[in-house]
């Protein structure tokens, strides 16, 4: 376990892969990254990393061609937001050594690792991904135990109730964007939602909750505006239309200050692990007072 699992064989043509490949090489690993599956190796790889768009047969059979060439002791590694890992596993020759790994862009400036292994899955191997990760990648992992990943369903509940509040005339894009970034994207690389919250006091929550909880969407639609928007094409920077509009090109300048300012948010929350060590710190002075 103190070593390094090598090489790897990172498969997968979508951005994110460019990023994850960043991270194995600035990790010292020894890789090879395809768009496809080979036909066959000539390597013993020890963990293969599959990155595809979330489409069921896509994954599956991606899978099954990757069952083909590894050793039937390698790691296979997919990402799946809204797959069920037993639904990946079911027709898998080896599903005991298939788990779910989700990665965020960029992968290479950030701590987010997602594991997913259910009771099919070896739990040493889960272990292992799970120890490289901290040991290797400069990762901050956690390990669901059952078939789907919580990051996406916690995003999709907050996108349910933006589009909800602009839908219904509530707020504005931009309002959402503001109330995001200048509040909780404030504090979340911090402390996270429920640290936050003992921080400022839970009965305070609990009594806005209370109320506000009833208040919430429940919707199970798509917003007319969000299709109209995909029916569109208005797919975001690339296309030059999304929730706002860009002019050609924007989308690479983006991308260059969403790197810069992932390395730099990355730096802050080294220095502010979440297990950091409150006394650590000095007490926090505001206008010459100590401030409680």
């Amino acid at each position: 376990m103190g070593k390094q699992m090598e090489p790897v064989l990172l498969v997968g043509d979508r951005p994110l892969t460019n990023s994850i490949a960043s991270c194995l090489q600035q990790a010292g690993c020894v890789f090879t990254g395809v768009k496809r599956v080979p036909d066959e190796v000539k390597t013993a790889y020890g963990l293969a990393i599959l990155i595809t768009e979330e489409d069921l047969e896509i994954k599956k059979t991606k899978i099954a061609e990757l069952e083909k060439v590894l050793d039937t002791n390698a790691i296979i590694a997919v990402n799946t937001e809204t797959i069920g890992l037993d639904t990946l596993q079911k027709d898998a020759a080896f599903p005991r050594r298939l788990i779910g790994v989700n990665w965020t862009e960029p992968a290479d400036t950030t701590f987010f690792l997602e594991i997913i292994a259910n009771n099919v899955t070896d739990p040493e191997l889960a272990d292992q991904v799970c120890h490289i990760a901290v040991a290797f990648w400069q990762k901050d992992p956690y390990v669901i135990h059952g078939n789907m990943g919580i990051r996406m369903r916690l995003m999709a509940a907050m996108i349910r109730e933006a589009f909800y509040l602009v839908e219904n005339g509530y707020a504005t894009v931009e309002d959402i964007d503001r109330a995001c970034r200048n509040d909780a994207g404030y504090y979340l690389p911090f402390a996270g939602n429920l640290r936050y919250m003992d921080l400022m006091g839970t009965y305070a929550y609990g009594m806005v909750m209370k109320d506000l909880n009833p208040e919430l969407s429940k919707g199970t639609h798509i917003p007319a505006f969000f299709q109209e928007m995909l029916l569109q094409k208005e797919w975001g920077m690339e296309g030059e239309k999304g929730f706002y509009t860009y002019s050609p090109g924007e989308d690479k300048k983006w991308q260059a200050l969403l790197g810069k300012f992932s390395g730099e948010a990355k730096e802050l929350m080294d220095k502010y692990p979440l297990k950091y060590n409150p006394e650590e710190v000095a007490e926090p002075v505001r206008n010459g007072f100590n401030f409680r």
